[in-house]
C-alpha cells in the first residue's frame, strides 16, 4: 500500500505571473534521480494500489529522466559542495542544469480561473496516513521495524472543486478517517467540508487556537527565487469578495509539540533498540541507557540510512548527526560510568581503532571478538577473556558499562597525554579591559565585585572537595598589566608589558594560583583594580596582543585553560590584529555581502590555530557601544570552542542581572580542556563534514581547545559503498579531553541505525529539528564565501526536492493542486521560511553588522534544542495563566493573529524575551505584574520584573524560570507595549508572518515550495 502524508491544497497552485522559480542551483544531493525505483525497491503488483517508489500520475510517464538537476562537479567524479561557487559573469553555460519543463503543466492556466477563485481555494487541514506498523515520530513509543510493504491508512480528503484542480476531478474515496488520531468511519460530508469557521473545530486537521485575530503585518515581501505569490493587493482585476485562508489549515509546530508530549512525555526511553526515532527535544523524558548513546548527546537527521549513495542523492535528505559530546543529563540519569584498566587502556580494534563497545561480537569461546565497525577478528588480551553463555553474550555483560551501555568513559594512560606526561590541571584567566569608558561607566567595579564571589564556584571533578583549576589575572588597554598574587604576598604586584608587538608573561611563579590558598590577595586585587584605573584617560585598546599573551602564559605552564576576556571597543590601538571600521551597508545585496562575515586580518584565524594547539579556550564577553568587527574578534572564541557574549549599549543599572548570570554559567559550567573528538563509521559510510565551533588540522580529528555542555558538533555522512539491511549503520564518536580537576579520559558515545531500500523508511525516520539544525550550520558556513542570494536558493531547492521525492515515491497519486508533506517533516517548511528570514540570511536596515555576525556564530555551535527554539519561538499567553499551577500555560502559533489586545504574552527564542502587552491589557493583571494602577504606567525600560508578592507576578516569574533553565544565554526580558515602536523587534520573531522587511510568510513560503515541487515532478 503507499504512505500517504499531511495534504494541503495551496491557494496558488497554477502558474502565476512572478511566481517561477529561477534556474535551481543545487548542492552536493543534486544529482539527477532516476525516473524508476532505485535499485532493491519493490514494486509489489496487485489491486491495493503502488509500493513507495512507484506512485506516479495515471497515464503514460514523460519521456526521459526526471529534470532534477545535476551537479557537475559531482558528475565528473569531483567532491560535490552543496554550496556551489557563484556563475561565472561569462555568457557561458552555468555549471548547475537548467530545468527545462518537459511537459505543460496538468493544471489550467491563469486564464482558465478568476482571481477571487485563485486566491478563495481554501488550504485543506488533513491528516496523515498511518504508514507502516512502524509508529511516526512522535505518535507513541515506537515498534520494530516491520516489512517494507506499507499497510492501509487513512486516504487524503481531496479539496472542495474549485478553479484550481476543476470541477471534474475525481474525489478519492477515504477508506478511513482520523480525528483525533484514532481511526474512525469517515463522515458523510467529508468530501466537501466547508472551511471551519473562527473558534470552530474543523471536520479534519488540527484545533483552532483560541485568539482575536489583529490587523494584517505590513511591509514589503522579499523576493525569494522567482519570487513569493504576492497577496491580494499585488494580483490582477477587479476586487472581489475572497475567503481568507484558514491559519489551521496549514501544519502547525504547536500542534507536533503537543502532540508529541502527550504520547512520549513522562515516559522512560529505552536506548536498546536500533534505528528508533526519539521523542522530540520539546518533550521532557528518562533515558534508559541498553546500548545506544542517549538522544541528549546524539541527534540524527534520520534515523534510517537509505541503503545505496544512489537512494541518498535521489531524496536528498542530508544524513548527518548533532552531537553534543558533554550535555548536561537530568540527575535522575546520573554521570557516566568511568571505565579503568590501568596500565593496559581500553581495549581497541587493531585495524580500525575503534573503541570496545556493545557492536562487538565475541567469538570463539570468548577468545576473539569482531569489530562492528570493519569486521576485523581481534584476539582478545588476557586480562579481558572472560567466558560466554548459551547465547554467545560474555557472562560480565551486564558488569561492563562498555559492553552494555551506548555512553562510558575510560580513564586514559600516557600515550594519550601531551608529551607522554600527566596533564596539569586547568587554568582561567580573567582579563578585564581598564579603558576610560569601562572604568566610568562602572563595568570594571561590578566585575570585580562580581569575580570574588563566583570563584568559590570553580568546577572541580566528581568526588573532589575542592576545585583544582588555578586562576590568574591581567588588565590591559594599550598595555598589558600583570598581577602577581601569590599566597605569601602580602599586597599584589603589578608587572607591565608595553611592547604588544613581541608579548612575553614577565612572572611564572605567582602568575596563576590556587584560588583558595591565595584568596585574601585576590580580594585585595579586585578591590584595587577599579581604583587603580580610576585616573586613567586611555580609550584605545589592542585585543589579538591580549588573547596572545593569555595563550603564552598556558604554554610556559604547560597546562590547558580558558581565557575570560572581558572587552568594549574595537581594537584600533597599534599592535598586531589592529582592526578599521569596515561597517559599509552598501554592501548588502551584493556578491561582496559575504565580507562582512569573514575577518578583515589574516593575525585572528592564526592566532586562534595556536591557541588550539597549546589547549587554550578563549570566551570573550562583549561591551559594545558602536561597532566593534565581530566577524574578526569573535573568530577566535568560535575555533577554541568558547562562548561570545555581546551586551550592546550596556548599562550598568539595567543590564547586569543578565551579564552576571552569564559569567556565572560560563565559570561553572561541565567542560573538557584540550579535546580531540574523532567520529568513526562502519563500513559503507563515512564522516565527511564537520560544522561547529570547532578547529581541524586534518580530514578526521575535530580539535578543540576545550568543549561544554552547550556545544555541538553537526557531523554530516557519505555513503563510500551499499549498507547492508541486517547490519545497519553503525557510529562511534570519541572525545579525549582532560577534566577540570586534571585527568586524561575518554568519553564514548555509540549509535545504531537502521538502514533500508525503501525511501518510505527513510522518510518515515527524519527528524526535523536536527534537520533544521544541519541546513542552518551548513547555509551559516556557506555565507562566508557565497553570495547570501544564492544560499537562501539553495536551501529552498533543496526543501522543494525532498518533498518532491517524496511524493513521487512514497505518496498516493493525488491531485497536482495538493502539497502531500512526509508525517514527519510536516513543520519543516515553517522551520524552514524562519531560517531564510533569519538576519544573517536576510539583512534588514534595523539590525547592524555586528549582530548578524553574532547570531552567525551563535548558530554554529548550537544544539537542537537551541536552533528548534532560536528558529520557532516560545510564544506563552500569560493572561490565560493558571496561578495554583506551575505549569506553563500552552503555547500558542507564532503569529499576529494569536495575539489579542486584552491579552499579555510572553516570547522567548534562547537569546531574548518578550513581554508584550495588549493595549486592552486586564488592569487588575497589570496591576498583579508591574504594581501600577494602569498600562500606561508601566516603565518599558525595565529589563527585570518588579519584585510583587501577588500571585500572577509569582507564576510569571516561574514560567520565566522554567524558560531560562538549561539554555545556555541568559535572555535579556524587553517590555513591549502594543503599537509603540519597540515592538517592531519583538513582531520580526513571530516567524509565520510576514517579515516587516520582507521575508515570506508561513502560507507563502508553503505555496512557493508547492509550486517548486510541481517544477520538478512534471
Amino acid at each position: 500500500m503507499s504512505q500517504q502524508g499531511y495534504v494541503a491544497t495551496p491557494p496558488y497552485s497554477q502558474p502565476q505571473a512572478g511566481m517561477g522559480l529561477s534556474p535551481p542551483h543545487y548542492g552536493h544531493y543534486g544529482d539527477p534521480a532516476p525516473a524508476g525505483a532505485p535499485p532493491g525497491m519493490t514494486k509489489p503488483a496487485g489491486p491495493l494500489g503502488a509500493a513507495p517508489g512507484a506512485v506516479l500520475p495515471q497515464g503514460p510517464p514523460p519521456p526521459g529522466p526526471l529534470p532534477l538537476g545535476q551537479n557537475g562537479a559531482h558528475a565528473q567524479g569531483l567532491l560535490p559542495q552543496r554550496f556551489p561557487a557563484p556563475p561565472p559573469a561569462s555568457s557561458a553555460a552555468p555549471a548547475y542544469a537548467q530545468y527545462a519543463p518537459t511537459a505543460p503543466p496538468s493544471y489550467p492556466s491563469p486564464a482558465a480561473a478568476s482571481p477571487a477563485s485563485q486566491l478563495g481555494a481554501q488550504l485543506q487541514a488533513m491528516h496523515v496516513g498511518g504508514g507502516s506498523g512502524m509508529a511516526p515520530p512522535g505518535q507513541g513509543p515506537p515498534r520494530p521495524p516491520q516489512p517494507a510493504i506499507l499497510q492501509p491508512g487513512s486516504q487524503v480528503l481531496p479539496p472542495p472543486p474549485t478553479a484550481l484542480n476543476g470541477p471534474g476531478s475525481p474525489p478519492l474515496a477515504p477508506p478511513g478517517h482520523r480525528q483525533g488520531g484514532l481511526p474512525g468511519p469517515a463522515p458523510p460530508s467529508a468530501q466537501l467540508q466547508p472551511p471551519p469557521l473562527p473558534g470552530q473545530s474543523p471536520g479534519s486537521g488540527y484545533a483552532p487556537q483560541q485568539a482575536n485575530y489583529g490587523p494584517p503585518m505590513p511591509g514589503p515581501q522579499l523576493a525569494y527565487p522567482g519570487g513569493f505569490p504576492s497577496g491580494p493587493a499585488q494580483m490582477a482585476g477587479p476586487p472581489a469578495p475572497q475567503r481568507k485562508l484558514d491559519p489551521d489549515a496549514v501544519p502547525s509546530p504547536i500542534q507536533v509539540i503537543e502532540n508529541d508530549r502527550a504520547t512520549r512525555g513522562g515516559q522512560v526511553y529505552i536506548t536498546g533498540t536500533r534505528g528508533q526515532v526519539p521523542p522530540l527535544v520539546t518533550t521532557d523524558y528518562v533515558v534508559q541507557d541498553q546500548g545506544n548513546a542517549s538522544p541528549r548527546y546524539i541527534r540524527c537527521t534520520t534515523y534510517c540510512f537509505p541503503s545505496t549513495s544512489d537512494m541518498a542523492k535521489q531524496a536528498q535528505v542530508p544524513l548527518a548527526a548533532v552531537i553534543t559530546p558533554f550535555a548536561s543529563v537530568p540527575p535522575n540519569e546520573g554521570p557516566l560510568y568511568l571505565v579503568n584498566h590501568g596500565e593496559t587502556g581500553p581495549v581497541r580494534c587493531n585495524r580500525c581503532k575503534a573503541y570496545m563497545c556493545p557492536f562487538m561480537q565475541f567469538i570463539e569461546g570468548g577468545r576473539r571478538y569482531q569489530c562492528g565497525f570493519c569486521s576485523c577478528v581481534n584476539d582478545v588480551p588476557p586480562f579481558y577473556f572472560q567466558h560466554l553463555d548459551h547465547m554467545g553474550r560474555r557472562l560480565d555483560y551486564h558488569e561492563k558499562p562498555e559492553l552494555s551501555l551506548g555512553s562510558y568513559e575510560y580513564v586514559a594512560t600516557l600515550d594519550y597525554c601531551r608529551k607522554n606526561k600527566p596533564p596539569s590541571a586547568p587554568a582561567f584567566i580573567f582579563m578585564i579591559d581598564v579603558s576610560y569608558s569601562n572604568v566610568q561607566s562602572g563595568l570594571v567595579k561590578l566585575i570585580c565585585e562580581e569575580l570574588k564571589t563566583v570563584l568559590e564556584r570553580l568546577p572541580k571533578d566528581e568526588q573532589e572537595e575542592a576545585s583544582a583549576v588555578r586562576v590568574g589575572f591581567v588588565t590591559y588597554n594599550k598595555a598589558l598589566h600583570f598581577f602577581n598574587v601569590k599566597s605569601s604576598l602580602a599586597q599584589p604586584q603589578m608587572l607591565v608589558v608595553t611592547d604588544v608587538g613581541e608579548v612575553f608573561v614577565p612572572l611564572l611563579d605567582g602568575f596563576l594560583v590556587s584560588y583558595q590558598e591565595s584568596q585574601p590577595v585576590v580580594h585585595n586585587l579586585l578591590d584595587q583594580i577599579p581604583e587603580m584605573f580610576a585616573d586613567s584617560g586611555e580609550n584605545e585598546t589592542v585585543f589579538a596582543p591580549v588573547v596572545q599573551a593569555g595563550m603564552e602564559a598556558l604554554k610556559a605552564a604547560e597546562c590547558p585553560g580558558k581565557l575570560f576576556i572581558f572587552h568594549s571597543s574595537l581594537p584600533t590601538a597599534e599592535a598586531p590584529g589592529k582592526l578599521k571600521n569596515r561597517d559599509d551597508k552598501k554592501l548588502i545585496n551584493t556578491d561582496k555581502e559575504k565580507t562582512l562575515f569573514q575577518p578583515q586580518s589574516s593575525v585572528y584565524d592564526a592566532l586562534a590555530r595556536d591557541c588550539v594547539a597549546h589547549g587554550c579556550c578563549v570566551t570573550l564577553f562583549l561591551f559594545p557601544s558602536q561597532y566593534v568587527d565581530v566577524a574578526s574578534v569573535g573568530l577566535v572564541p568560535q575555533l577554541t570552542g568558547g562562548t561570545l557574549y555581546k551586551y550592546s549599549k550596556f548599562q550598568v543599572h539595567l543590564d547586569s542581572p543578565q551579564f552576571l548570570s552569564d559569567l556565572r554559567n560560563e565559570v561553572e559550567k561541565k567542560i573538557g580542556f584540550d579535546a580531540i573528538m574523532r567520529v568513526r563509521t562502519s563500513t559503507g559510510f563515512r564522516a565527511t563534514d564537520f560544522l561547529g565551533g570547532i578547529y581541524m588540522n586534518n580530514t578526521t580529528d575535530v580539535e578543540m581547545a576545550a568543549v561544554d555542555c552547550d556545544k555541538a558538533v553537526t557531523v554530516e555522512f557519505k555513503h563510500d559503498d551499499k549498507l547492508g539491511e541486517d547490519t545497519g549503520a553503525l557510529i562511534q564518536c570519541a572525545v579525549l579531553y582532560t577534566t577540570a580537576g586534571g585527568q586524561r579520559r575518554l568519553r564514548i558515545h555509540n549509535l545504531a541505525l537502521s538502514c533500508s531500500s525503501q525511501l518510505a523508511e527513510l522518510y518515515r525516520s527524519c527528524e526535523t529539528d536536527a534537520l533544521v539544525n544541519f541546513f542552518a550550520k551548513s547555509a551559516f558556513k556557506a555565507v562566508l564565501q557565497q553570495p547570501v542570494k544564492l544560499v537562501r536558493e539553495i536551501l529552498v531547492n533543496q526543501t522543494a526536492h525532498m518533498l518532491a521525492c517524496y511524493r513521487k515515491h512514497c505518496a498516493s497519486p493525488s491531485a497536482a493542486s495538493q502539497l502531500i508533506l512526509p508525517d514527519s517533516m510536516k513543520v519543516l517548511p515553517v522551520y524552514m521560511n524562519s531560517l531564510l528570514k533569519s538576519c544573517v540570511l536576510l539583512s534588514r536596515p534595523d539590525v547592524p553588522t555586528d549582530e548578524r555576525a553574532f547570531q552567525r556564530q551563535l548558530v554554529m555551535t548550537m544544539g537542537v534544542a537551541d536552533s528548534q527554539l532560536f528558529f520557532y519561538p516560545q510564544l506563552l499567553p500569560i493572561h490565560t495563566m493558571d496561578v495554583k499551577s506551575t505549569a506553563l500555560p500552552p503555547a500558542v502559533r507564532c503569529s499576529e493573529s494569536r495575539l489579542s489586545e486584552d491579552g499579555v504574552f510572553l516570547l522567548a527564542n534562547g537569546l531574548s524575551m518578550f513581554l508584550w502587552l495588549g493595549a486592552s491589557s486586564p488592569p487588575e493583571l497589570v496591576q498583579g505584574i508591574f504594581n501600577v494602577p494602569s498600562l500606561a504606567h508601566v516603565n518599558t525600560y525595565m529589563t527585570s520584573l518588579p519584585e510583587v508578592g501577588s500571585p500572577h507576578a509569582r507564576s510569571l516569574r516561574v514560567v520565566m524560570g522554567i524558560l531560562q533553565h538549561k539554555r545556555p544565554y541568559s535572555m535579556r526580558l524587553t517590555i513591549v507595549k502594543q503599537r509603540e515602536q519597540p515592538e517592531v523587534a519583538f513582531r520580526q520573531l513571530l516567524v509565520e508572518d510576514k517579515g516587516l522587511d520582507g521575508g515570506s510568510s508561513y502560507v507563502d513560503f508553503l505555496c512557493c515550495v508547492h509550486k517548486a515541487v510541481c517544477q520538478l515532478l512534471n
